[in-house]
């Protein structure tokens, strides 16, 4: 096995979320990055996803640290339940660990957790695996990408990125980096797919400045601006935009008031002092000179912007002349949600600013000539596209190929793929258990496709619920049947229905007590069967029946 290099993707693979990366090399594996995904629309009641980690638990012994390319969710939002578990060394530059601090403080894991901070020029030796890192420019400051160097090759790790010559902090990619390494040679390139459709350069972060400055001078009355707490540059550019314009700013939701305070305390925001007004003086100040900061980007019904669109803010509201800006565009899977809050905003009076109509967002991936031109420096000898839904990965391998790479050298594959390489070869050698574990209140693991589906049938077509109490002995119906039902009929407008179930089940009761089958099973499935037979003659639904029965 010393002469084979293993890449597991175990997240981050046609989806958007969840990255996460597991690099096997003789008895050493280093885990790249631990995010979690957000729950798509069918997911009812999930509050997060996160990586399936069952191949690492199976080789806890091998696990030797855990690398982080930058602070955002979908990159370090996995970690507090995954560190309980697996609990090894986790490297990140100062503001990754900043973020993901406040993550495992508020989980009561921050003293039980080595955290070590890296910079860019930094090198660590692990077994015989060596890692770099070469800065990257991304929505957030303080990415970077990872090399590393192993007996068998180079492997690169691009994480998010994207090529911005005018960066907000000034922090340019590490293009001597990237020449370099790609001189010495790499193996493998694990590279950022998100934007792999779009042509030509993603637009510079600070174009979005200038647009926000027109917006907060020309406004009339206060403004209302969301991002992704995350997107420290952006905040950035809010701050700049709110001193320009002579507004102070107020900052409202938990996630963003966190964000703020330890990427001011670490450096990476510029706020001047005397800029920021708490949020209960927000009404003593003219609304001209007002702006919020705030969370809601995806239209979370529980966020800071759904609730004012709502009208269920516990201290602002929305008033005629608010200006709303949404500075971010909808993930894939929340558009509804996004559309609906926006039309809440306009029915209460407000002016919406979003992309849609006026370019409001710059995102942080790289599209299709970035990306070209990644592939260009590195000049691996093998690619696997990463971060994206699956149409990424396919657009992104045939702009590789464009570039004169073989089809056969690039790897389409699904998050469980083992890929083994040598020096002079890859190929796909196995599978392992992958794919999402469903948090959910304080469950982590125990909702499942089964739990899943019940509550979709809930949601559809409700409850129907039959309780009675038998005697097996006398082989007759002590009391009931009665019924409950929720979410399917009205009940005092179907009272036919609900008797016509009562005498079916009577029916087929007595028939199964008098055949003497007395097995609750076979009781509760018959029962269920010829309910649901009749139930779907009647009305056309399918409701979840829960038959009840107690013996005496």
């Amino acid at each position: 096995m010393a002469d084979k290099l293993f890449i597991i993707p175990l997240g981050g693979i046609g989806e958007i979320g969840k990255n996460m990366f597991a690099i096997n090399y003789d008895q050493d594996i280093i885990i790249l990055d631990a995010g979690l995904m957000f729950p798509e629309e069918e997911m009812l009641g999930v509050d997060i996803v996160i990586p399936d980690i069952t191949y690492l638990l199976e080789h806890k012994d091998k696990i030797k640290a855990i690398f982080l390319s930058h602070g955002h969710e979908d990159h370090i939002g996995g970690l507090p339940y995954i560190l309980p578990k697996i609990n090894v060394p986790v490297y990140g530059t100062k503001l990754t660990l900043g973020l993901l601090k406040i993550k495992l403080e508020e989980f009561g894991l921050l003293q039980e957790t080595t955290l070590i901070e890296i910079k860019s020029d930094d090198v660590i030796e692990i077994g015989r695996i060596k890692i770099s890192f070469f800065t990257t420019n991304h929505s957030i400051p303080d990415s970077v990408g990872i090399v590393l160097n192993t007996p068998v090759g180079n492997v690169v790790y691009t994480s998010d990125f994207k090529f911005d010559h005018t960066p907000v902090q000034g922090k340019n990619t590490d293009f001597d980096s990237l020449a370099r390494i790609g001189k010495e040679g790499v193996l493998v390139a694990l590279s950022d797919s998100t934007n792999a459709e779009r042509p030509g350069y993603t637009r510079s972060e600070k174009e979005l400045g200038e647009k926000l400055i027109d917006i907060f001078c020309s406004a009339e009355g206060r403004i209302i601006t969301v991002t992704f707490a995350s997107n420290v540059h952006r905040i950035q550019q809010i701050v700049n935009a709110a001193v320009f314009s002579g507004r102070k700013l107020v900052v409202d939701g938990w996630s963003m008031v966190n964000v703020v305070e330890i990427s001011q305390k670490l450096g990476y925001l510029n706020i001047p002092k005397g800029l920021l007004l708490d949020i209960d003086e927000v009404n003593k100040v003219p609304k001209r000179q007002v702006a919020i900061l705030t969370t809601g980007t995806q239209g979370e019904p529980m966020s800071a912007l759904a609730r004012l669109a709502t009208a269920n803010h516990r201290k602002l509201e929305i008033i005629p002349q608010d200006t709303v800006v949404i500075a971010a565009t909808p993930i894939p899977g929340n558009e509804k949600l996004v559309s609906r809050t926006i039309d809440n905003l306009f029915r209460r009076g407000a002016e919406v600013v979003y992309d849609a109509v006026s370019g409001i967002h710059v995102s942080g991936h790289a599209s299709q000539e970035e990306l070209k031109l990644m592939l260009s420096l590195l000049r691996p000898r093998y690619l696997i596209p990463v971060h994206g839904e699956f149409r990424h990965l396919i657009h992104h391998a045939e702009l590789a190929q464009k570039l004169g790479m073989d089809k056969e050298n690039i790897f389409i594959v699904e998050n469980g793929t083992v890929l083994e390489f040598t020096p002079t070869s890859g190929r796909i050698a196995a599978t392992v258990q992958a794919g999402g574990v469903f948090v959910d209140g304080l469950g982590v693991g125990d909702v499942g496709n089964i739990v899943l589906r019940d509550r979709k049938v809930l949601s559809r077509d409700g409850i129907f619920i039959i309780v009675m109490i038998i005697d097996t002995k006398g082989k007759r119906i002590v009391s009931g049947p009665d019924i409950v039902s929720r979410g399917f009929v009205y009940v005092k407008e179907s009272e036919e229905l609900l008797e016509e179930a009562k005498e079916n089940v009577s029916f087929v009761l007595d028939t199964l007590l008098q055949k003497k089958i007395s097995d609750w099973p076979t009781i509760k499935n018959t029962i269920k069967d010829s309910v649901g037979k009749l139930l779907w003659e009647k009305t056309g639904r399918k409701p979840m029946i829960l038959p009840i029965i107690m013996e005496v």
